[in-house]
């Protein structure tokens, strides 16, 4: 049965023959100035086929030199010298200089793990198959950037994808490795990365609200009344995830277990079409959990025309085996088994497989098949495809979204998710879903799960879960208020930052710069000390205009804050919350309170979000706009109609800082797709009063924000402000007076302490003074803190 088009992914997998350097057992591809296909087969057969990692060779040729030496041929090109000895790989046969950043030439030979700083692995990872059952960090794969230069994808191993979209095996014994030789050139290691394996694609908007998923047996009176108290206390939401109980999971003996299932349970789910409607009328997205490896047995629903296609006689329940090497299976898995089930209203699946890596196929992961084609056929009706599973690999970053696991409830996989998602992108694996919140077992700990919702506002895809448990449920009434008030607030705000988000999500499939980057990303230079962004692995680049330094460990009991150290890169940045400036190119240590976050926004920042209360996926009818002021900046919004072939707006948002002069371009590009009219706010950081022509100006604790009338958007609109006043907001005085004044420590020492603060003098005077007071630790840190700010 041959493959349906929409199951055919097109590859360009030839490259140029001018790129090839070919000997008898090898052939050498320079793909570019510092990306190199090394093949070497006994046989004398190369491998011209797209592979599950790769897709595309047909770069375009660049120029290089090949000379002929004693020991055999020297490849040069305008930053690499290979050199190779024609026999079969090895350390001393193969290796390659490149120059480093620092001005020394670096050495990269085959087969020798590179290590650096007192041992460590020279490769800055990518990222791992799943943290199910992980309980802190766990061992990462290889990614493409290394602190010495050079990394390797070996692709020997992996199946090939022939020109009708199927599967092949290699040729046995063959070595077929990708040698990237950046240096610290990381972007374009990352640009050579995709080209080769493909871009990361436009995920759909929706996609980028919250998504709520528990695994629990609800009844679909249970879920509507759950989503009606989420609506009724403006707590908003995109996807509604239904776990495996939507299907029968207790099935007679004799059919084995109920985790694979396909037959609606109507005990709980008594009207599947009309819930699944009733929630599409709610602007919600449904998917649904599938463990597929028990294939379709007779009790299924769908069983008689599965088994029928397959050639089996459904009145021998003979059960229809998962073998996703079958392409015929394959066909019907899809069009007799999912198809009717996405025909009453399913927007797409949850793949959770957890059967491991083997398949009928010697060295086929069924995993990576399964992420290809669900991806692939999920776009069948003109949608933007989209799937939901865990990692299979280089070049998985084609098939999201992916789910990471079942993780722990504890601080310990709080603190590594960070890194954890940061990483990935060294890989292009850019939109990782966690269990918010944390999954299972563990312990109770309101302030752990709180500052779980605060990362997963800033994370790739902010999908709540919990296991099935009377007690581990995310609903944020489940906690105390204080706690459930601040939950509450990061929901709201990651609905609001949509229009920055999906404007992200553009970039990221366009430039190749994934959502969350670790700080080396945009600085790669090797402080001697190790202080840059590879000390502080948890903190990321949240988009182009936002830092994130996440809090993963318990709030201090004297301060009541929560703390991180983190590099701050150089330059001038704001706290987007508090409003506090920061001087950069130095450590830092933050430290805020329960409803307090570290992210912080570089000077000239543009940040567009919904209106106040608009929470709505589309495209909006209002934006408020946080500009932070301090230097010039620029944004430029990208909207569009959410299609597969999408219809798109940009709309430039330009602060100037010495003018003072805030500007909405007229919008260029499909305008239909957009609201003809719109409202506008700007909200000026650091900005407590100004002159303003253009809009109506109100202020408060040291922002300045300007009401537009309606902006036509084919118009655009200008505000100039004059007379500017900076500051406002709380003095540094006032900061230290609170942060003592919440301390948990004897009164004699707070009076001491303020007395010191209150005297006359700069705040390096201050820090002078308290030197000289017998202060705990994080009281100090956290006062320090304030006084080494810019106020």
């Amino acid at each position: 049965m041959p493959l349906p088009d929409r199951l055919i992914m097109p590859t360009t997998p030839a490259a140029p023959a001018e790129s090839q350097v070919r000997g008898k057992h090898y052939r050498i591809t320079v793909l570019s100035d510092a990306l190199f296909r090394l093949e070497y087969s006994p046989s004398g057969q190369f491998e011209d086929r797209a592979t599950q990692m790769v897709v595309n060779r047909d770069f375009e040729p660049v120029d290089f030199t090949v000379y002929r030496t004693k020991h055999g041929i020297e490849i040069v090109t305008d930053t690499v010298r290979l050199n190779y000895d024609e026999q079969p790989f090895s350390p001393g046969g193969l290796y390659a200089h490149l120059a480093g950043g620092d001005g020394h030439r670096r050495t990269w030979r085959y087969g020798e793990r590179q290590h650096v700083l007192g041992g460590r692995d020279s490769n800055l990872g990518g990222t791992a198959r799943t943290l199910d059952e992980v309980d802190g960090p766990t061992d990462l794969e290889d990614g493409v950037l290394s602190l010495l230069g050079s990394a390797v994808l070996d692709d020997s191993g992996s199946m090939t994808l022939d020109a009708d979209g199927w599967i092949a095996p290699r040729t046995a014994g063959s070595t077929d490795v990708y040698l990237f030789a950046h240096g610290d050139s990381y972007q374009q290691a990352l640009d050579d990365f995709h080209r080769l394996t493909g871009r990361q694609p436009l995920l759909p908007r929706w996609a980028f609200g919250n998504w709520w998923s528990r695994y629990h047996p609800y009844t679909a009176d249970e879920y509507q009344h759950l989503m009606e108290r989420f609506d009724t206390e403006d707590v908003p939401f995109s996807v509604a995830v239904l776990d495996m109980d939507w299907h029968l999971v207790d099935v007679p003996p004799q059919y084995g277990t109920g985790w694979t299932g396909y037959t609606w349970n109507r005990e709980l789910i008594p009207d599947p079409e009309g819930l699944l409607s009733w929630l599409h009328e709610r602007g919600l997205k449904v998917s649904l959990n599938v463990h597929p490896a028990d294939g379709v047995r007779a009790f299924e629903e769908p069983y008689a025309r599965m088994a029928t296609a397959m050639g089996v006689d459904p009145n021998t329940e003979q059960p229809v085996d998962f073998d996703i090497a079958d392409q015929k299976f394959l066909v019907n898995y899809f069009e007799q088994v999912h198809h009717p089930i996405e025909d009453q209203g399913v927007d797409f699946w949850w793949l959770d497989w957890q059967q491991g890596t083997h398949s009928s196929v010697v060295g086929l992961d069924p995993l990576w098949l399964l992420n290809h084609f669900h991806y692939l056929d999920s776009a069948r009706r003109g949608h933007r495809p989209i799937t939901f599973s865990r990692y299979a690999g280089p070049g998985s970053h084609r098939y999201p979204v992916g789910f990471s696991g079942d993780t722990i409830n504890s601080w310990d996989s709080l603190e590594f998710q960070p890194r954890f998602t940061a990483t990935a992108s060294n890989i292009g694996f850019g939109w990782w879903s966690h269990d918010i919140g944390g999954h299972m077992f563990g312990y109770r700990n309101n302030e752990l799960v709180t500052r779980w919702f605060q990362l997963g506002t800033f994370s790739p895809i902010n999908r709540l879960h919990s296991t099935l448990s009377k007690f581990m449920g995310k609903e944020p009434w489940n906690y105390p208020a204080e706690h459930a008030a601040v939950m509450v607030d990061a929901l709201r705000l990651r609905h609001r930052l949509l229009p920055y988000l999906y404007t992200m999500n553009e970039r990221t499939h366009r430039t190749n710069r994934s959502l969350c980057r670790p700080l080396y990303h945009d600085d790669p230079r090797l402080d001697p000390n190790n202080l840059r962004g590879y000390g502080s692995p948890n903190t990321f680049l949240f988009g182009t205009e936002l830092l994130v330094a996440p809090i993963t460990s318990p709030a201090d009991q004297g301060t009541g804050l929560g703390a991180v150290t983190t590099w701050l890169p150089e330059g001038q940045w704001v706290d987007f919350f508090t409003d506090l400036r920061y001087t950069g190119g130095r450590t830092v240590h933050l430290h805020r309170p329960l409803t307090g976050y570290p992210v912080l926004a570089r000077a000239g920042a543009v940040v567009p979000l919904t209106a106040s209360g608009e929470y709505d996926i589309g495209n909006p009818e209002g934006f408020e706009v946080h500009v932070f002021t301090g230097a010039d900046g620029s944004f430029t919004l990208y909207e569009d109609d959410d299609a597969a072939e999408p219809r798109a707006v940009r709309t430039s948002l330009d602060w100037d800082e010495d003018a003072g002069r805030f500007t909405i371009a007229p919008a260029v590009g499909e305008l239909d797709v957009v609201p003809a009219r719109r409202r506008w706010s700007l909200v000026l950081h650091g900005v407590s009063a100004a002159e303003v022509s253009g809009g109506v100006a109100t202020s408060g604790a040291g922002r300045l924000t300007v009401d537009l009338d309606a902006v036509d958007t084919a118009v655009g609109a200008t505000v100039t402000l004059s007379n500017l006043v900076h500051g406002g907001g709380p003095t540094v005085a006032e900061r230290l007076f609170d942060i003592l004044n919440r301390a948990q420590c004897d009164y004699a020492v707070k009076e001491r302490t303020w007395a010191m603060i209150d005297a006359p003098g700069d705040d390096l005077a201050v820090l002078r003074r308290l030197d000289g007071i017998e202060l705990p630790d994080p009281l100090r840190a956290a006062l320090t803190e304030i006084l080494l700010s810019d106020g």
